[in-house]
């Protein structure tokens, strides 16, 4: 089946940069798209961004448009996702995940393959 690992979480200062990798094997690498979510204790887990692997078609959510940017590197299997301009309300565990199926990337039910989560603290 294979597995997703993600990394580059941390501790940062509010206006500050991380970037998070996560890393494919198996089919977790293949399909349709993979993407970022987040969350916070006592909350659902919500979409951050997506990338589809054929044509690179990227969706963000709006909280995060101008400040993060998701990537793709398909020789390493590799999706990235640089944020900048941190905020304190971006204090979560990250998680990414891949789908193999059509539709719209937003939606958490439809992915197929999961990470373990990368903590990421945004001081203020």
């Amino acid at each position: 089946q294979g597995q997703l690992v993600e990394s580059g979480g941390g501790l940062v200062q509010a206006g500050g940069s991380l970037r998070l990798s996560c890393t494919g094997s198996g089919r977790t690498s293949s399909g349709y798209a993979a993407a970022w979510f987040r969350q916070t204790p006592g909350k659902e887990r919500e979409f951050v961004a997506g990338i589809t692997w054929n044509d690179d078609y990227t969706y963000y959510e709006d909280s995060v448009k101008g400040r993060f940017t998701i990537s793709k590197d398909n020789a390493k299997n590799t999706v990235y996702l640089q944020m900048n301009n941190l905020k304190s309300e971006d204090t979560a565990v990250y998680y990414c995940a891949t789908r193999l199926t059509y539709g719209a990337l937003s939606n958490t039910a439809r992915y197929d393959y999961w990470g373990q989560g990368t903590q990421v603290t945004v001081s203020s």
